[in-house]
């Protein structure tokens, strides 16, 4: 259909139209005239089609309540009126992306699906949430996602619960984040990024269900949202659809929810503040010094780009000069950047990480100096053009992993459309990459850094400094806070609350009616193929060495990996091929400085990256087959320097710069450290299952506690151990490049065969093939069941088995009692019910299965709810449209759409993991025939999982401590 502009449709007048050549779309702006919403609309053949719903929300304080309201509006309304919609969505929804998500301005409710039918179910349930929720007549919402008082009886203490104050309290554990939320507070202190939006615990109880609802009337009418809608929609029959059936019943009114501008400081200002850690941890050398400055404006498309490239080339790439400055003289043992475009006043930080605050002057002077001689002489132009290569690749590529790429669309246009300007303007990017690339040639970079990092005084030296005790101490003034609280209250009123907390929790265990449930839209079985998409792997051999190939559309992409089998390394040199990841491309080469292997390997490349995969055995619980995997992508025509560079690297890295060497290793303990407190769910799964499964325990001596701790060793102890590393990373590389050990893999067209298959054999005629005289690797299993103290104010609690091992099977029925147990089960009583953000579970081909939390203020009430999921499940019972319900939202994530790379690693997997095709098409039969007999025949399959009684649990040191006699042993997980 042609659209004209100014003309109008279905009660949208068409404002702007523009052809987005970039993202091969046509752009629309649109204006709703009675509602004032407005809309845009990128049309083009992506069938991953996505629809959003968003609002502008500046927080007016720190109770989160825009953050509780995006959970809030997710719990039923005026169309749908179950408790939670969002659930049964994800239960039985073809969706390929299903969230809702708080910005510190701005409010976005996405949905995406392959499915028309389930792509306007969805829609309609997201716009009847957001316009008609039940937050009106459900005060048990507000309680239940933000926070209320619990009190079972009167004899016990008042509490505090709710989902989005545990998931706060979780996220102020963290120092990092306590910084990043900080460093935005201390830059912008008179505008609405002043305060929290996703909710600071000490001020969330203070929010009222007065000031809960009147935000939602004053945000979210359609004058205040920015509906959005990509991909191959009919766009007309959308614009229809939203008039007849929501748009048409509003009026427009004016609503001020504009963002001020900061007034620029005419000094730095300084703040210090303080985070928690546990009672064994030193508080030397953990401090984060940051330098924060406003800079440019998000309506600007080139500041947008240009000070993303800037912080790039200062401080993330290999050899970023002012790292490299601020490491060398031993400010921090990590040193990073951010570069935070999202807001109207976008900010730029640099942090050094377990510094001291001591060192604050020599931070600063080694800032400004360093900028200054960088001013004066020049950015190294090389090194520029590097990064504008690394960043079009990525934008080009359009690989946003997990994400659809129409999701992180709609990111990019609300950074400018919030904002009252052009939403088109970041995806128009040609133009922008175009002048960054005319600024190499000018002094532009060099002026960047001199206006908006050295002369600019809007900026911040904020310091986030450990302090023992203090968790401990605002534990404690909480509970006396409740316990006054407690007492200044009269019986009735005590009774009153013992009353609203047993309604709580009746509200929450009563079953949802059958015709309300019957409600929620649904697809039929009939909608899915039966069939999965056969992924296709064409084996070969060069040189003797089998070579995987998966053809596929890659827009001139080339997707290669070198797999090196680890299986024969020692147990004691393991650790090292973790290390050994960080390492290569990080030092210097016989040809480059580590500096100069960046910019190479930017300019010809989209990015070279050594990464450890374990792969498990279909059905046997005791195989592991991890690898070591080299991993490049290029255009095709540049496939040859990919292979020079794959060898450069993997053969001639000098190890011999002992300071380089403790730099990364410092660097690659920090950044676990971070990954271990972000995914504390995860590393307990993985800790628990190590106690029995030969892939996790690999796992774990690679990339988990394990191998953190051997890390913490390494650099505590690397004076004197310095030759011994060096001695082992060399002696592991030796083992691991053998001909012997290689299986060589590409995705892309056939056209690029003829030059890989060139390349690749010049490559392995470099390789050492003389035999390598070891015996696989065998592991000794210890059940530790650890509790892992940290001074995180939440808890994260796993529990794991093998059911193979216990003589039962695989089955795709195991798929759909996870989905089952996910999102009925483990949702409704460790989250709804217990208050954690966060559950899950994963039953695995090789018969491993874990139950973990995040981000749970409990630990034995979890427990004992893993414990009795076979009750659960020996009982199930529910109707032929629950169950159909259950399969297709097993179904939707089987089928998750992919990158061509990814298709390719998915194929590589199967193949590597003895999964054929026939195993993927039988599992998915007996998901769609699944029963809910089936569900409760796999009750003593779960039991037998259970009774193994592998437990982790990383959190609180006090709440582990009270709990100790669950665990063999207590330990800090760091010191």
């Amino acid at each position: 259909m042609v659209f004209e502009v100014g003309k109008l449709y279905h009660g949208f007048k068409l404002v702007d139209e523009q052809n987005i050549g970039e993202i091969g779309s046509i752009g629309r702006l649109f204006q709703h005239e009675k509602s004032g919403a407005r809309l845009v609309s990128i049309n083009n053949d992506d069938n991953n089609k996505v629809f959003s719903v968003n609002f502008r929300t500046p927080p007016v304080d720190d109770t989160g309540l825009p953050h509780i309201l995006e959970h809030s509006v997710l719990c039923g309304s005026r169309k749908f009126p179950l408790k939670d919609p969002f659930v049964e969505l994800v239960k039985g929804s073809l969706n390929t992306f299903l969230n809702a998500m708080t910005f510190s301005d701005k409010t976005m409710y996405p949905v995406a699906s392959l499915n028309d039918k389930d792509f306007l179910n969805l829609v309609d349930v997201y716009m009847d949430a957001v316009f008609y929720p039940n937050i009106y007549d459900r005060p048990e919402i507000l309680r239940q996602e933000g926070w209320h008082y619990d009190l079972a009886n009167v004899e016990e203490d008042i509490t505090i619960k709710g989902v989005v104050y545990n998931e706060m309290k979780g996220a102020f554990s963290s120092p990092e984040q306590v910084l990043f939320r900080k460093i935005q507070q201390s830059l912008l202190p008179d505008t609405p990024y002043a305060y929290e939006s996703g909710g600071d615990p000490d001020y969330i109880p203070e929010l009222t269900n007065e000031q809960f609802l009147d935000f939602h009337k004053k945000y979210y009418h359609p004058s205040n949202s920015y509906l959005y809608l990509y991909g191959d929609s009919d766009v007309d029959k959308m614009l229809e659809w939203l008039d007849d059936n929501y748009l048409k019943e509003f009026d427009s009114i004016d609503i001020d929810s504009s963002i001020n501008l900061q007034k620029p400081f005419s000094e730095f200002i300084e703040k210090v503040e303080y985070y928690p850690i546990s009672s064994n941890e030193s508080e030397e050398g953990k401090t984060y010094l940051s330098y924060n400055v406003v800079v440019g404006n998000a309506t600007n498309k080139i500041d947008y780009r240009s000070f993303e490239i800037l912080e790039y080339v200062l401080l993330e790439a290999p050899g970023a000069p002012l790292k490299k400055a601020l490491i060398d003289a031993g400010i921090g043992k990590d040193v990073f950047g951010s570069y935070d475009n999202t807001l109207l006043q976008p900010t730029l930080s640099i942090v050094a990480k377990n510094s001291d605050t001591s060192k604050k002057e020599e931070f600063i002077s080694i800032i400004r100096n360093t900028l200054q001689e960088i001013v004066e002489k020049g950015i190294d132009k090389r090194t520029i053009e590097a990064a504008i290569n690394y960043f079009e690749f990525k934008v080009r590529e359009a690989d946003y992993g997990r994400y659809p790429k129409g999701i992180i669309y709609a990111m990019m246009c609300m950074d400018s459309w919030l904002y009252d300007n052009d939403p088109f303007m970041h995806l128009s990017y040609d133009e922008t990459f175009e002048a960054l690339k005319e600024g190499i040639k000018t002094d532009f970079y060099e002026k960047l850094i001199e206006e908006n990092l050295l002369n600019n005084t809007h900026g911040s030296l904020l310091m986030v400094e450990p302090k023992k005790g203090i968790l401990a101490k605002r534990e404690k003034e909480l509970e006396d806070k409740l316990k006054a609280f407690k007492d200044s209250l009269s019986d009735d009123e005590l009774n009153k609350l013992v009353k609203d907390t047993i309604h709580l929790e009746e509200y929450q265990s009563e079953p949802e009616a059958k015709e309300t449930l019957l409600k929620i839209p649904l697809l039929s079985l009939d909608d899915i193929s039966k069939e999965p998409e056969h992924l296709l792997l064409e084996e070969g051999e060069i040189e003797n060495i089998k070579v995987l190939l998966h053809p596929a559309f890659t827009n001139n992409i080339a997707y290669i990996k070198l797999l090196f089998d680890t299986k024969k390394i020692p147990e004691d040199l393991i650790p090292y091929i973790g290390l050994i990841t960080k390492v290569l491309g990080n030092m210097d080469t016989e040809n480059y400085s580590y500096g100069e292997l960046s910019n190479v390997i930017n300019i010809n490349t989209g990015g070279i990256s050594f990464n450890i995969n374990i792969y498990g055995q279909n059905n046997e619980p005791d195989v592991f087959l991890p690898k070591f995997e080299v991993y490049g992508k290029c255009f095709y025509e540049k496939i040859p320097q990919l292979f020079e560079l794959f060898g450069e690297i993997m053969f001639n890295t000098d190890f011999s710069d002992t300071n380089r060497l403790l730099q990364v290793i410092s660097e690659a303990k920090s950044r676990i450290q971070m990954m271990l407190t972000s995914s504390g769910h995860i590393a307990a799964a993985t800790r628990a299952e190590s106690y029995f499964a030969n892939t996790a325990l690999y796992k774990e001596l690679t990339s988990g506690i394990s191998f953190y701790r051997f890390l913490d060793k390494l650099e505590s102890n690397f004076e004197e151990m310095s030759e011994e590393i060096i001695s082992d990373i060399k002696k592991t590389l030796s083992y691991m490049f053998k001909p012997e050990n290689l299986v060589i893999t590409m995705t892309s067209e056939k056209d690029a065969y003829g030059l890989f298959n060139g390349e690749a054999k010049h490559f392995i005629e470099k390789l050492d093939d003389s035999l390598l005289e070891l015996d696989d690797v065998k592991f000794d299993l210890n059940k530790t069941n650890e509790g892992l103290l940290t001074s995180d104010k939440i808890q994260y609690v796993a529990k794991a088995g093998n059911f193979i091992k216990k003589g039962y099977h695989y089955s795709g029925t195991l798929k759909v009692l996870q989905t089952i147990t996910s999102l009925d089960y483990l949702w409704n009583n460790v989250r709804v019910k217990g208050g954690a953000y966060g559950c899950m579970n994963a039953f695995s081909r090789n018969g491993n299965v874990y139950f973990t939390s995040y981000r749970d203020p409990n630990l034995k009430k979890t427990l004992d709810t893993y414990d009795k999921i076979d009750g659960f499940i020996s009982t199930f019972d529910t109707d032929d449209r629950e169950m159909t319900k259950y399969i297709i939202g097993t179904i939707s994530n089987l089928d998750r759409p992919l990158t061509p790379a990814l298709k390719g690693d998915r194929a590589i997997g199967s193949y590597i993991s003895n999964v054929s095709y026939e195993d993927i098409l039988n599992e998915r039969k007996e998901v769609l025939s699944t029963t809910k007999e089936d569900i409760r025949g796999t009750a003593d399959l779960v039991k037998s999982v259970l009774k193994q009684d592998n437990i982790c649990v990383v959190g609180n040191e006090n709440k582990l401590e009270k709990n100790k006699e669950i665990f063999n042993e207590l330990v800090h997980l760091f010191n």
